[in-house]
């Protein structure tokens, strides 16, 4: 009798990349599930021995698929896969009774030994490759094949994919930084021309005042700029969490919180789309854009150089210290195909 596996995750990317990483030949009966809502119906119809479970999805998250899966004492195992790496999310997850946490991207190898570790798998279960029942039906998911055969959406969803492992190796450091929990949203994603920009920031900040830095980074082929924005409310909380031997709140004192900041969630940033890219990112020391100003003043002569950008908007929050950041990562056109097509070719 074969094993049923169920992946849950909202990005169908990440779903192929999971798909993939499974031991060819193992004898399951594969599922997929956009969403924890999707998930829970999927175990009550008996689909899931293991679920493979995401954090950050729309409709319902990770925290409360598992908590459903607890309180309802449901049959299935989890595994976490996540992006979200921060050692609170794991000892949270552990608790509410996963077996063990994968980061994103899967190291094929290290699924392997953490399968055979809790006796769900060994070589045994293998069948001959053809009578194999994990491959991927096509109809369920995308075909990672040249960048002219996807949609828009299918391509965005792969950007964002990047961004939600970037965005949680960043969080990792910032949380250690803090020594705090950093809620991690669903990157969002679009690609718009460059007099949309302050549109799209007016979305991020309704507040009139605001301090920013940028950091322009690149690679073969490759280059961006990262903007870092604060509210200029969350300056006192920050501060106090980055314990400063200073007693007054001043700009200086603040534009060094927002430099530190900016400085350790950019980097880890990079580090990880390097990763994901196979590239080598080189980039400056934050530069202020400016501190205390409105939208418009903060945007002037910034990125009109370019024509259109991917903007990947990532909001971290701290619940705890009522502070809210927005990290905005910007790639000029002539640098985005040749990410996907990167992307898309590592995971073929």
């Amino acid at each position: 009798m074969s094993f049923n596996i169920l992946i849950c995750d909202d990005s169908g990317f990440a779903r192929k990349q999971m798909a993939r990483a499974l031991p060819r030949g193992w004898d399951i009966s594969l599922s997929f599930a956009e969403n924890g809502k999707q998930g829970i119906e999927m175990i009550k119809a008996g689909k899931a021995d293991l679920v493979f479970l995401d954090l950050n999805m729309p409709i319902m998250d990770g925290y409360q698929t598992m908590q459903l899966i607890k309180e309802q004492d449901l049959p299935t195992l989890v595994i976490v896969v996540s992006g979200d790496v921060q050692p609170q999310a794991r000892a949270r997850m552990k608790q509410m009774g996963a077996l063990d946490f994968i980061s994103k991207p899967v190291d094929n190898e290290k699924l392997t030994t953490i399968l055979t570790q809790y006796g769900l798998y060994t070589e045994s279960d293998l069948q001959s490759d053809s009578t194999a029942s994990n491959d991927i039906n096509p109809a369920a998911m995308p075909t990672l094949s040249h960048s002219m055969h996807f949609t828009m959406a299918e391509k965005l969803d792969v950007y964002r994919e990047m961004a939600n492992v970037a965005m949680g190796q960043a969080g990792e450091k910032l949380a250690k930084l803090l020594n705090v929990f950093i809620d991690l949203p669903i990157p969002n994603v679009n690609l718009i021309d460059t007099t949309e920009l302050h549109m799209a920031l007016a979305e991020i900040s309704d507040n009139e005042s605001v301090s920013a830095t940028s950091q322009g980074f690149i690679s073969a082929g490759i280059n961006g700029e990262a903007i870092m924005m604060f509210n200029d409310s969350n300056f006192t909380n920050m501060v106090e969490l980055l314990n400063y031997k200073h007693v007054e709140i001043n700009e200086s004192i603040e534009l060094e919180a927002l430099m530190d900041v900016a400085n350790i969630a950019v980097s880890a940033c990079l580090t990880a789309l390097s990763e994901q890219l196979d590239v080598t990112f080189t980039h400056n020391h934050p530069i202020l854009l400016g501190q205390h100003c409105g939208l418009d003043e903060l945007l002037k002569n910034n990125v009109s150089r370019w024509n259109k950008v991917l903007a990947i908007e990532i909001g971290y929050g701290i619940k705890a210290k009522s502070i809210n950041f927005d990290l905005l990562l910007l790639f000029p056109d002539k640098s985005i195909d040749l990410m996907f097509e990167k992307l898309v070719e590592g995971n073929r």
